[in-house]
C-alpha cells in the first residue's frame, strides 16, 4: 500500500524463507551447525484483509505481540519498512521492556535514515518508519550506513538528542575509512541495554540487493555487515529481536539470499550471545 518505488515487497519474506534453504548452516561462532541447541520455528504468515492502511498496522501490532514474551527470540521479515512503528508498539510488552520504550535504543542499518514526517503525503510508509518509532516512544535510535536523506532528515537528525547517525561515507570513505570504521565498531562495543536491531537490507551496497525498493551504492559489504551483527550481540546490549525488511525477490535471486544471509547470521549471533 506504501511502496514508492520498485514493488514487491509482500513476496520478500517467502521468497527470504525459499533461499534460506541453500543458505549453509555451519558458522565459525557456533559449536554445531545451526540450530546448534535451539529450536527455530516458522511462523504463519500474517495478512490482513483490513480496508485502511491504519487497521493493517494495528493487526502488524497485534499478530506480532505474542512473540514478545521473552521466551522467543522474534527475528520478522519484511516487507516495506513501515512494518517497523508496529513491532516497537508490540515489543512495549516484552520483559525487558517492561512496557517503558524509552529504555529501547533502535539500531538501524539503512541507506535512509526514515525520519520524514509524510512521504508522498502519507505519515505511515517505508520513509517515515523511524519518525514514527519515536513518535511511539522509542528512546532512542542509532542509524548505521546512511547515505540517501533530505534535507528536512538532516535537520531532524541534527536537532534531536535521540538521533545517532553513522554516514557510509564516514565509515567506507577512500581516505578516512578505516579510522571511521574503527570509531563505528568501539562505539557498537560500547551498546548497552535493550536493543531491537531494524535491518533495511539496502543498507547494503545496491550491487548485493539490485531488487530491493531502492537500493542505493556506496553501502556496507557482506563482511562490514557481518562485523556490525557479532559486535552488537557480543556488546553489553540486550537484543530482544530483529527485523529484515525490504526484501524484493529478484530473478537473479541475489537480493532474497543476500537478505537469507543476514537473517541466519543474526540468528547465529544471538546463540552465541547466550553462551
Amino acid at each position: 500500500m506504501t511502496t514508492s518505488w520498485g514493488e514487491g515487497t509482500e513476496k520478500g519474506p517467502a521468497a527470504c524463507i525459499e533461499a534460506s534453504s541453500q543458505v549453509e548452516l555451519y558458522d565459525p561462532m557456533l559449536p554445531d551447525d545451526l540450530p546448534c541447541g535451539l529450536s527455530i520455528h516458522t511462523a504463519e504468515a500474517w495478512g490482513s484483509e483490513a480496508g485502511t492502511l491504519l487497521e493493517q498496522l494495528d493487526s502488524i501490532r497485534d499478530y506480532a505481540a505474542k512473540w514478545f514474551n521473552g521466551a522467543q527470540f522474534p527475528v520478522v521479515l519484511g516487507g516495506e519498512h513501515g512494518i517497523l512503528p508496529p513491532l516497537m508498539q508490540a515489543a512495549s510488552g516484552h520483559p525487558e521492556i517492561g512496557g517503558d520504550l524509552g529504555r529501547l535504543t533502535l539500531v538501524q542499518v539503512d541507506a535512509h535514515a526514515d525520519l520524514r514526517d509524510e512521504l508522498g503525503g502519507e505519515r505511515f510508509s517505508h520513509g517515515t518508519a523511524v519518525r514514527r518509532a519515536l513518535d511511539a516512544g522509542v528512546g532512542r535510535v542509532m542509524q548505521i550506513g546512511t547515505r540517501a536523506l533530505s534535507r528536512e532528515e538532516a535537520a531532524f537528525a541534527e536537532d534531536d538528542g535521540r538521533v545517532e547517525t553513522w554516514f557510509a561515507r564516514d565509515f567506507m570513505g577512500v581516505c578516512d575509512g578505516q579510522a571511521g570504521w574503527a570509531a563505528l565498531v568501539d562505539r557498537i562495543d560500547s551498546i548497552e541495554g535493550p536493543v531491537w536491531l531494524t535491518f533495511d537490507v539496502d543498507g547494503l551496497d545496491g550491487s548485493l540487493v539490485p531488487d530491493t525498493g531502492t537500493p542505493v551504492p556506496g553501502g556496507l559489504s557482506h563482511w562490514g555487515a557481518v562485523e556490525i551483527l557479532e559486535r552488537l550481540f557480543a556488546s553489553g546490549a540486550e537484543v530482544i529481536g530483529a527485523d529484515v525488511n525490504e526484501i524484493v525477490p529478484g530473478e537473479d535471486r541475489l537480493t532474497q539470499f543476500n537478505a537469507a544471509l543476514i537473517a541466519t547470521k543474526i540468528m547465529a549471533a544471538h546463540i552465541a550471545s547466550r553462551g
